[in-house]
């Protein structure tokens, strides 16, 4: 991934002619997985999602804060199922936002305590983030915002994102 983001062409910039409302948010994601237990215990065993709502078998709805949902897992397509091959189309990753730094330190200790693997680990000068797989293969980031006034900006005040690696023993010593 580049550190660097090209202008918008002008074809580019005619596709958006008017910008969405700025309120607008990603409200759930809704996952094809093989074996509902097996996600539900990694989402809220090991995440410590809320199970809101399940379908047998088939389906469950999850979240955090008694929200009606954030995730939907199901097996409508999918039980029993291998992830896709790389080199195909489909989700990279969702992104799970946490409220503070002690939250997503708090995230990474379970995943450590669960003998989870990451991906990755990095500091984006926006946030910093946690990449991992769950059973399914699906990627999964845990990040936080810093607050914006924290936010790295070029002389002329634009955006200025980084990737650098994240020091974890740090994030972890926010436990303390």
């Amino acid at each position: 991934m580049s550190n660097q983001t090209a202008p918008l062409s002008a074809r580019e910039s005619a596709l958006t002619p008017r910008p969405i409302a700025a309120g607008v948010r990603i409200g759930h994601v809704h996952l094809k997985v093989a074996d509902l237990d097996r996600a539900l215990a990694f989402y809220c065993g090991i995440l410590g999602f809320n199970l809101i709502q399940r379908y047998g078998t088939q389906a469950a709805f999850i979240s955090a804060g008694g929200y009606h949902h954030h995730i939907g897992l199901n097996t409508w397509e999918s039980r029993g199922g291998s992830p896709p091959p790389p080199g195909t189309t489909g989700l990279f990753h969702m992104a799970i936002l946490y409220p503070t730094r002690r939250d997503l330190a708090d995230a990474l200790n379970r995943l450590t305590e669960a003998g989870a693997t990451l991906d990755g680990a990095s500091d984006h000068g926006v946030s910093e983030a946690l990449y991992l797989r769950d059973p399914d293969g699906n990627g999964v980031e845990l990040y936080w915002d810093r607050p914006e006034s924290q936010w790295p900006r070029t002389a002329a005040g634009e955006l200025a994102m980084y990737t650098k690696a994240l020091d974890l023993n740090a994030l972890l010593r926010e436990l303390a």
